[in-house]
């Protein structure tokens, strides 16, 4: 018989509805087991079961109890929970408590979702992996060896090792679909302006964007519509969806041009065998699925690398830490920082008009393509510490950008994109393969996302710490 972690998101949420489960019994199941990948910094256990017994039974007759009611989660590190440790992945934000939530963890709230905990992310989510100084590196339980990936690597790490079954990311420059890479699973970086940043509205880039990591597509478009939402005051938002994006999951997408390139974006770097036949074995299954898949060149030109590199900086020097903990900081941290205040008012204003009209170009570029193919990394997930150099962050940032050098692209044009766990190498580690769609088009990226699913189920595979 299954384990109630074997079971998706949705089958959960539907045995809640059904009375064969209770919320506070499903809270209970998953936080007896053991963390064994570094995915969390903070449990909350005592919380999450007093907020799922005070959720309404389903036979009272409650109105609107969504698909995902009374399914367990997590929130990443860098989101406000109120009364809930939150340290930014920093220990100069060891012993901080958010007197407030936001926009994000009000709406998991409001599903009527339960939260174990705040998972695991680096510093101020800035690296692409996760080996924070206030708790141990997240792992892919593929391989309890290697990275889980980052930022959002302790949410990849839990939903993959069956913690919580669908987990908050969120994704400034590939952190959902990095971290979804190296842990064999979904993860959707939705459109810019589709999830609320409310109140701290800490990137005026418009980088970064939450999402979900889940097993499956449906899973992760389910959540999608619990996050989805704008609040008053937000500088930006998508257009509201035709319908749910979980009924998305159902549609016939038709025939669909499909762009592809594997010429990395950000970075000259080698790609490893195993990312390009996950690559052209997905080009193979979209066009034996009746879909036009068309080589195309690079959208992006080389001179968009440093501009995007101004805003990093500037947005690293933005999370600072607070007065008297700057020693605390990351070498890596100090070192972005070091770098965005060096740029002047000016000089981020231009790069970030700059990187606009870049945008625009590779919009311009790809719009008559209805998807974009690329690979997710160019390795599978590396050995932990393999990217991290204290020593010398400049070359720690150069192995980032070689690790990922198509992920970013999708930031700087706003598009959705989502990886998924097409292969497997030889020796049982997960490579993702990753799918873009034109802005605000994620009911279509979800639709042929699970056709793809369909192809080739994947959510039987369990790692070895399941």
């Amino acid at each position: 018989m299954a384990e109630l972690h074997d079971l998706t998101a949705l089958e959960q949420g539907d045995a809640v509805r059904r009375g064969e489960v209770s919320p506070a019994e499903l809270a209970g199941h998953y936080l007896a087991r053991a963390d064994r990948v570094g995915a969390f910094i903070t449990r909350t256990p005592e919380l999450a079961l007093e907020r799922a017994r005070a959720l309404p039974s389903p036979d009272d007759g409650s109105p609107g109890l969504g698909p995902l009611f009374g399914v367990p989660t997590a929130i990443k590190d860098l989101n406000l929970t109120a009364g809930v440790r939150t340290t930014f992945g920093s220990a100069s934000f060891a012993d901080y408590v958010p007197e407030a939530s936001d926009a994000v963890t009000l709406a998991i709230e409001a599903a009527g979702m339960v939260s174990l905990g705040k998972t695991s992310t680096p510093e101020f989510g800035s690296p692409c992996y996760t080996e924070p100084d206030v708790a141990p590196p997240a792992v892919t339980p593929w391989d309890t060896t290697r990275m889980a990936g980052g930022s959002s690597g302790g949410a990849g790490a839990a939903v993959a090792a069956g913690l919580v079954p669908v987990a908050h990311g969120s994704d400034g420059g590939g952190s959902i679909r990095i971290p979804a890479s190296c842990c064999g699973l979904v993860g959707l970086k939705p459109t810019r302006g589709r999830v609320s940043d409310a109140p701290m509205y800490g990137d005026p880039v418009g980088l970064s964007v939450s999402g979900p990591l889940a097993r499956t597509v449906r899973d992760a478009a389910a959540f999608l519509d619990v996050l989805a939402g704008r609040s008053v005051g937000d500088p930006s938002w998508a257009p509201s969806p035709t319908g749910s994006f979980l009924a998305a999951c159902d549609r016939d997408p038709g025939r669909l041009r499909v762009a592809r390139f594997i010429t990395p974006v950000i970075a000259d770097s080698p790609v490893d065998p195993a990312c390009v036949q996950a690559w052209d074995d997905a080009s193979r299954l979209l066009e034996s699925m009746g879909h036009d898949v068309e080589d195309v060149p690079v959208p992006l030109p080389p001179e968009a690398v440093p501009v995007f590199e101004i805003c990093w900086a500037v947005l690293t020097a933005l999370s600072a830490a607070p007065p008297g903990r700057e020693g605390d900081l990351r070498p890596l941290t100090r070192w972005l920082s070091e770098r965005g205040h060096a740029v002047s008012g000016p000089e981020f204003g231009l790069a970030i008009g700059e990187m606009r009209r870049l945008a625009a170009g590779a919009l311009a570029a790809l719009a008559p393509y209805d998807l974009v193919l690329t690979p997710t990394l160019a390795a599978p997930p590396l050995p932990v510490g393999a990217l991290r150099d204290d020593n010398d962050p400049a070359a720690d940032f150069e192995a980032q950008k070689a690790f990922t050098p198509w992920t970013s692209a999708w930031n700087v044009t706003g598009m959705p994109a989502i990886s998924l766990p097409l292969h497997w190498t030889d020796d049982g580690l997960p490579v993702g393969v990753m799918l873009a769609a034109r802005p605000a088009e994620e009911e279509l990226l979800l639709a042929v996302s699970a056709r793809v699913e369909e192809a080739t189920p994947w959510v039987h595979r369990k790692p070895p710490v399941w």
